[in-house]
């Protein structure tokens, strides 16, 4: 297949630069999630690797072969779009077979292709449909098989499901991440879901503002995470994070709460803590009062204050916080007190500056 090598790329739209600088380099094979919110410059980093953009600095290596100034067809690799690009008028097979026939492939040589990935993708019942005819899945895999069909050295998908409801995401996310381990092909998907990124990514680039906030496997980045904005992206629901003060091995939240804590570190600090970290206990000096109640069923979380900060737990024990007022309270004051703990060790430690983690 393809080793792809991303070396210290950057780019500029006049004097605007969008990507400060991104370098990783992927293995034959790897499924490599880009990941961020809106404007973070992750599809235009997908759209070099295409060619459908211009680097501004630094160089990609598709199989150790510089391709800057290649043309998008001369890359061999395949993009799946949001907008599944199929040609109306044609059928599933046809839009299947376009980019091979316009390469002058044997029309023997289509067929069979086109067998084959109709077969993966279970199309074979739909293959002279036109796309009008066919639900949002159906047509995405149309787009995944056209892409199949040329056996590129490299996948390439921009935000491919952010058109699918909730239930057919979760199922097609799980179909394109076996489908790519069984080809074995070099990806890059790009997506602003976290939980995507974490369920498909072999290692996951997470952007922010142009510049990779941290590479590393999904586990990695969500139990180290390297940066304040890494801790709170990925993860669900996301990281708390406090002001707080370090003094001689003495962690103070907003003046309020305190606890002991094992750091050479001295002054001011971004905790973060994970909602699922937290635990309710009797004997705790950090009393938070909670506001709210989400049940999910196995899960229950609860919204409040600790120190003056909003915070997020989860607990399971459903049916236990329902909130009901009595007769002198209105809706909107109901609220009850409890006592959390968290490990030190499942505490983490930003610069109150930079955002960069403190080890």
């Amino acid at each position: 297949m393809a080793t792809l090598s991303i070396d210290n790329v950057k780019k500029r739209f006049g004097t605007t630069e969008v990507i400060h600088g991104v370098s990783i380099d992927v293995n034959d094979g790897e499924f490599i999630v880009i990941v961020g919110p809106s404007g973070c410059g992750k599809s235009t980093l997908l759209r070099m690797v295409a060619g459908l953009e211009t680097l501004s600095e630094g160089n990609i290596f598709i199989s150790d072969k510089k391709v800057n100034d290649a043309e998008p067809m001369d890359r061999d690799i395949a993009m799946v779009f949001q907008n599944y690009a199929l040609y109306p008028h044609m059928s599933v097979r046809q839009n299947m077979a376009y980019g091979l026939k316009i390469q002058k492939t044997p029309k023997a040589e289509i067929a069979e292709k086109v067998s084959k990935a109709a077969d993966l993708l279970q199309l074979g019942d739909y293959l002279d449909r036109k796309p009008k005819q066919l639900s949002g899945g159906q047509r995405q895999r149309v787009a995944m098989g056209r892409a199949i069909v040329r056996e590129p050295a490299i996948f390439l998908f921009d935000e491919p499901l952010s058109n699918l409801d909730a239930k057919l995401r979760v199922q097609m996310r799980l179909e394109i991440k076996q489908l790519q381990s069984e080809l074995g092909v070099t990806s890059l998907y790009v997506t602003h879901d976290q939980v995507e990124a974490m369920t498909m990514a072999d290692r996951m680039i997470v952007m922010n503002n142009g510049l990779a906030e941290q590479i590393g496997t999904p586990l990695e980045v969500y139990e180290t995470p390297q940066s304040l904005f890494a801790a709170q992206f990925i993860g669900s629901p996301a990281m708390n994070v406090f002001d707080g003060e370090i003094q001689q091995g003495t962690l103070t939240l907003n003046e309020g709460a305190e606890m002991d804590i094992d750091s050479p570190h001295n002054g001011s600090v971004k905790v973060g803590m994970r909602p699922e970290h937290l635990q309710v206990v009797e004997q705790s000096s950090m009393a938070v009062d909670i506001s709210y109640a989400e049940p999910l069923g196995a899960t229950t979380l609860l919204h409040g204050k600790l120190a003056g900060s909003d915070i997020t737990t989860v607990v399971s024990v459903p049916g236990v916080y329902r909130m009901h007022k009595t007769d002198n309270q209105s809706a909107d004051t109901k609220s009850q007190t409890d006592r959390i703990y968290v490990r030190p060790q499942h505490l983490h430690l930003f610069d109150s500056v930079s955002g960069r983690r403190i080890n």
